[in-house]
Formats: structure tokens, sequence, C-alpha cells
């Protein structure tokens, strides 16, 4: 594939539907340029890939092979693309990446349409060591919570709006884990004060809306640091924000607690020695936040903390008359008091 080939093929992946929509619709725009999209511009969904005993990849070949018309270039959109996982429901892709018509450009989409309901891993290998092998990247446009800053300055430069510290502050803070609100946030502002407009905190708190999710983690971190107050509003941001039900959340909680019961006493040195005692794979990070806290609360603390969480479980499964958000702040509160 020459230089200039390699220029007319996009491939995007992602499971946020606002941040991947933002990233294709860029790159539509580029690839279209000046010509006009009405004859320029094909999309094809989940529902163009229907043949009688399935779904087949074949429409996106036939599009991408299909010349333009009263136009010098054609614009291919291939989007529900986590539709085909095999190497072999991608083969006529792969065959045609290796001869591509030098009037198209191909922007493919690897997202699950609405008729999917099943989980996908990605790209299938064939194609992933094909768009290697040809020096195309995949962009994946999920943000993680650990890169949200930068993407939350990242998108800000790119909307032409200027924060001062407090209010840059107050932004990242009030979307958590929720990184693609951002993109109406943005909109918001510049339609009312215009590009390059300096806000402070007066100026962006009537656009921010509700506080966002945050992730499990945050949760047992204020609860480590005895921080009751803290450890409460990150459980009601859970919660509201995350709208998550208060069983998911005494879940990420068990989880921790029972890692912690688990080390509590055992013998290891570090993260990477529990990970082997315990049989998990992956990361041991959340394990040696595990260890670090039950070696400080002592044997007794991790003991009665369990105990608060086996209470609980009762009460949220009806033991008692109160509210599952009651049953379940009540439980931080005594667990951010335990850990002090």
């Amino acid at each position: 594939m020459s230089e200039s080939s390699q220029r007319r093929i996009d491939v995007f992946s992602g499971t946020d539907v606002v941040l991947l929509d933002q990233a294709v619709s860029k790159a539509i725009k580029v690839a279209l340029g000046d010509a006009p999209a009405d004859f320029a511009l094909a999309e094809l969904t989940e529902v163009s890939y229907q043949v009688d005993d399935g779904y087949s990849i074949a429409p996106v070949i036939d599009a991408a092979q299909t010349p333009p018309m009263l136009a010098d270039r054609r614009v291919v959109v291939a989007r529900h693309l986590a539709r085909f996982s095999t190497g072999d429901t991608v083969e006529p892709l792969v065959a045609y990446l290796d001869d591509p018509l030098d009037t198209t450009h191909l922007i493919l989409v690897w997202d699950r349409g609405p008729a999917l309901t099943r989980r996908t891993a990605g790209l299938p290998k064939k194609l992933n060591d094909t768009l290697k092998q040809l020096g195309v990247t995949v962009t994946k446009t999920d943000v993680t919570t650990k890169d949200g800053g930068a993407f939350i300055d990242q998108h800000l430069r790119d909307a032409r709006v200027k924060l001062d510290a407090g209010a840059r502050r107050l932004i990242g803070e009030h979307l958590g884990g929720d990184l693609n609100r951002i993109v109406g946030i943005a909109r918001s502002l510049i339609a009312t004060h215009g590009e390059g407009a300096t806000l402070s905190v007066e100026d962006v708190t009537p656009y921010l809306g509700g506080a966002g999710d945050v992730p499990p983690w945050e949760l047992t971190d204020t609860i480590a640091d005895g921080d009751v107050a803290a450890a409460l509003r990150t459980c009601r941001r859970m919660m509201h924000g995350g709208e998550r039900h208060a069983l998911a959340v005494m879940a990420s909680l068990t989880t921790h607690y029972s890692r912690m019961a688990s080390l509590d006493g055992a013998p290891v040195g570090n993260d990477r020695d529990a990970g082997a005692y315990l049989g998990v794979k992956g990361s041991t990070y959340p394990l040696k936040k595990a260890m670090q806290q039950a070696r400080r609360m002592g044997s007794g603390k991790v003991k009665r903390s369990w105990e608060l969480l086996a209470q609980a479980d009762l009460d949220l499964r009806g033991g008692t008359g109160a509210g599952s958000e009651q049953v379940l702040e009540v439980l931080v509160a005594r667990l951010a008091s335990l850990a002090r």
C-alpha cells in the first residue's frame, strides 16, 4: 500500500458513543474536504450488513469499490463493525485492504450496533495484524480516568475555551468519570460566551449539571483515609451520577474488603506475592491497596469491617425498613470511621 493510500483509511474503536461519534465526525469532515456530502459520502450501519442467514461484511467492500460520481472522491463510513468478531468474517475486508481503490477514503468504526447485545473483544487479530502491516493505526476514543485531566484540557483547547485555574479544577472534579459530558459543556460555553473568553467558576457553574460518576476505587480510597464526609459524597456520586444500584456499590466494597480479609496475616511481602497467593491475574495494584489498609487497621478492625458489610448486605435485601441509600450511607460512614 502506498503512503497516499494509507491516508485513505481511518479506523476507530470505542464504547463511549459521544466520544466515538465526535472523533468519527471530525474524520468525515477531513476526508470530505470540499467534496459535496450528498454525492461523496456513503454511510453503512448494522442494518446494511443483514443477509438472509445473518450478517455479512460484503456491503462494506461493495461500497468501497464503487467509483465516485459527480465528485473526485468517495468517503465510505462503515459503523457497527463489532458485529464481525472473527477472522473469517473480516476476510473480504482484509483482501480489499491489500489493494484499495484510490478514490475511496474508508472509515471503519468498530462499535456495537443496537442489535448486538453481547460484549465484544475489539478487532479480530487477522484484521489487526493487517492494519499494523499497512501502517494504519486504530484510534481508540475511550478515555480512562487516569487520562481524564489531559483529555479535558485538550478538548477545551480545541473548543477555544479558556478557563481560570478554579474553573478548570471545578470541571475536572465535577465530571469525575463522565468525561464525555465535556463535549456538551464546551458547546454551551462557546454559545454563551464566544470563543476565546476567559471564564471563571461563576461562568461555568450553571452549565455543569449533576455531578458525574466516579470509579469504585475513589470510594475505597476515601474510606481508607478515614474521611467520612468525602466518603459519603463519593458514595452519593456513584449512586446518582453513575446511576449505580446500592447492591452494585456494595459489591465493590465487598470485593475490596474480602481481599483485605484474605491478606490479613497472609505470608506475602508485596502486591506480586499477594497476586500469586490469591490467584489474581492482571494488575495487582488493588491488592497492594488492600494489603496496606489491612495492615494499617489490624486484624480486629478488619474483622469488624467484615461484620458491618455482612449486616448491611442483609439490610439491603430486606432485613430492615430503611431505604437502600440510607443503609449504604450508614455502612460507608461506619467503615470510614473504623479506618481512622
